[in-house]
């Protein structure tokens, strides 16, 4: 298959941003982090607004307190970050790492996982759950409710620092990036922003405020998992494959799709085993 190249006239100017938003001493703030930071303190804010909403919940009684949530902060910090960078690592450049094992601790120069910090999120999320004797498909409601924000910002974030770009392509609204060559290519971290942070939330809110669908435990969760999958899947068409690992099974799959198929499935039985307590059985 020949490479499609376009002429960049034909493209629309990349914003010049700088990833630094600003630097004191050997200390700097890059748009990346301050994604996470921000995507971290809204899902916590927002978790504390549904749960002051006692008619939100089944029986008209929220699965946890706010300092719960208070609390459960520095859990989720731990679960994303540690998560993400493990599974970066085991899924995406684990040849890398293990020539290099030093390398595992230089998380300035990227490498995460999405994939990698929703499993580790998920297992601080259950164990601080157990923990404090909270419902588990309640406390994964009340969180997936408000992570789809942090995503679109970090996704965002990997537009500025131009990364993860698309595949060439001669659509009137592609970029020339100034990591990606001379080829057009799809801006294609701005689609994901759109489908997994906007789209994905405002789908959740709706279910949440007008489905009242936090009375079904696992069905938030449920639809987050199945919808983020099935966003992701659609993204990887546009998006160019780590370049360390290519196209898979000698074909179309990436990576991100491979990840992404499971969490359908997943996100389908949490939404087919939701039940609301409320509902009496018909004898």
């Amino acid at each position: 298959m020949s490479e499609l190249l376009v002429p960049t006239f034909a493209a629309i100017a990349f914003p010049e941003i700088d990833p630094v938003i600003f630097s004191i001493g050997p200390i700097a703030v890059h748009w990346y982090g301050l994604g996470y930071v921000v995507g971290i303190l809204f899902a916590w804010w927002y978790a504390k607004k549904l749960i002051s909403k006692p008619r939100l919940w089944a029986n008209n009684t929220p699965p946890m307190k706010p300092i719960d949530l208070d609390d459960f902060v520095l859990w989720a910090a731990l679960g994303v970050v540690l998560g993400g960078r493990i599974g970066y690592i085991l899924f995406y450049d684990f040849a890398k790492y293990i020539a290099n094992p030093l390398d595992v601790f230089k998380v300035w120069e990227g490498g995460m996982s999405f994939h990698g910090g929703l499993l580790g999120t998920t297992l601080a999320m259950v164990l601080f759950a157990r923990s404090r004797k909270i419902n588990i498909a309640s406390m994964l409601d009340t969180v997936a409710a408000g992570v789809p924000v942090g995503l679109g910002l970090v996704r965002v974030a990997n537009f500025i620092n131009s990364e993860l770009w698309g595949r060439p392509t001669d659509v009137a609204w592609g970029m020339v990036f100034p990591t990606g060559g001379p080829e057009v290519r799809h801006p294609s971290q701005l689609y994901e922003a759109g489908l997994e942070g906007i789209v994905l939330f405002s789908v959740l809110a709706l279910l949440i405020f007008y489905g009242r669908k936090l009375k079904n435990p696992f069905f938030i969760s449920g639809t987050f998992v199945a919808l983020y999958g099935v966003s992701r899947i659609i993204v990887e068409f546009f998006r160019e494959p780590d370049a360390q690992l290519g196209y898979l099974f000698g074909g179309w799959l990436t990576m991100g799709m491979v990840l992404s198929i499971p969490m359908v499935l997943i996100g389908l039985a949490f939404i087919l085993s939701a039940r609301n307590p409320e509902t009496k059985t018909q004898r």
